[in-house]
């Protein structure tokens, strides 16, 4: 399984992609909205973890575009802002299927990634 991280600190994206890749086939770690998209254009990921609060760019942009381009993505959001920390998330983005703040300890998000990651 393919694994794309979006992240716009890269110390933070290279960490998880660490822990990622020791239960996962690869990660790709991209900074903002436009890599992203031409990351999804180019492979067919498994599972997104894509920070809510990107510096440039949009991570709903992100969302939606994976949701039309890569149905088959499940996406993993982490943030360190409370923004849609009622659980409302799950009722605007189709494809999301976690919800996680930025500071949830890398190999818990790669749990986490590899869970979603086994229908692929």
């Amino acid at each position: 399984m393919q694994v794309l991280i979006v992240e716009s600190n890269p110390d933070l994206g290279w960490l998880w992609k660490r822990h990622i890749d020791r239960m996962c086939e690869g990660a790709t770690v991209v900074g903002d909205q436009h890599e992203a998209v031409a990351a999804l254009e180019r492979t067919a990921f498994g599972v997104i973890v894509l920070d809510l609060v990107l510096k440039d760019g949009s991570a709903i942009a992100v969302a939606d575009y994976a949701a039309y381009r890569r149905p088959e993505a499940q996406v993993v959001f982490v943030t360190n802002s409370t923004f849609f920390s009622d659980g409302s998330i799950f009722q605007h983005i189709a494809n999301a299927r976690a919800f996680l703040p930025a500071a949830t300890p890398p190999e818990d998000l790669a749990a986490v990634v590899q869970h979603y990651g086994k229908a692929d």
